[in-house]
């Protein structure tokens, strides 16, 4: 079994990199990070499919905001708890707010839409936004890097390639569901404040 998960992840680690980063997509971008330190992949591979997975994603959002408004999806993205907020900090640091959107669990869809609905130029987004998605593919694939560094050590040289495969993916569901369970805690407590 743990052949089939290592060929799987082989062939299509990458491309869940990349998916995963179209999103919300730090606990993706760790685990390319991760698995490239397991030799599955190349590290500059994962770079290159976070950023162009957080670059695609965050233009999509931005597509939908500028060219959807009136769309019922993008009315309920507007209503979704820091919207206003992110509306207005874009309004007032537009490149401040692109570049440092992404960082922020939970807003960068939020402030996709957000910046899609301002007056921000097209060609100016799209190079912060170039800008800021290599930084992070850089910044979240280099952590899985060095964390798959502190694995091996805590872990040690006895496990097996494939053992230490399995392990980090159950981290990085790990990762993905606390950080899933603390977005909609933020999610509940800023509706309550609109209330």
């Amino acid at each position: 079994m743990t052949d089939a998960i290592h060929h799987f992840i082989e062939q299509y680690g990458l491309l869940a990199v990349f998916v995963g980063c179209v999103a919300e997509g730090e606990s993706a971008a760790i685990l390319g990070g991760f698995f490239a330190h397991q030799h599955v992949f190349v590290l500059w591979h994962a770079f290159v499919a976070a950023a162009l997975g957080a670059f695609l994603g965050d233009t999509c959002f931005f597509i939908l905001g500028r060219s959807f408004a009136d769309h019922r999806y993008v009315v309920r993205l507007r209503r979704r708890p820091g919207f206003r907020r992110a509306y207005r900090l874009l309004n007032t640091h537009p490149n401040i707010f692109v570049l440092s959107n992404r960082y922020v669990y939970g807003m960068r869809l939020v402030g996709g839409i957000a910046a899609g609905l301002s007056t921000i130029a097209m060609p100016r987004f799209i190079i912060l936004n170039a800008i800021s998605s290599v930084i992070w593919a850089m910044l979240f694939s280099s952590i899985g890097y060095v964390f798959g560094l502190g694995a091996e050590h805590f872990v040690g040289q006895a496990l097996l390639r494939h053992e230490r495969l399995l392990i980090g993916l159950c981290i990085g569901l790990t990762v993905a569901i606390l950080a899933w369970l603390i977005a909609r805690h933020i999610a509940k407590r800023e509706r309550a404040k609109d209330f």
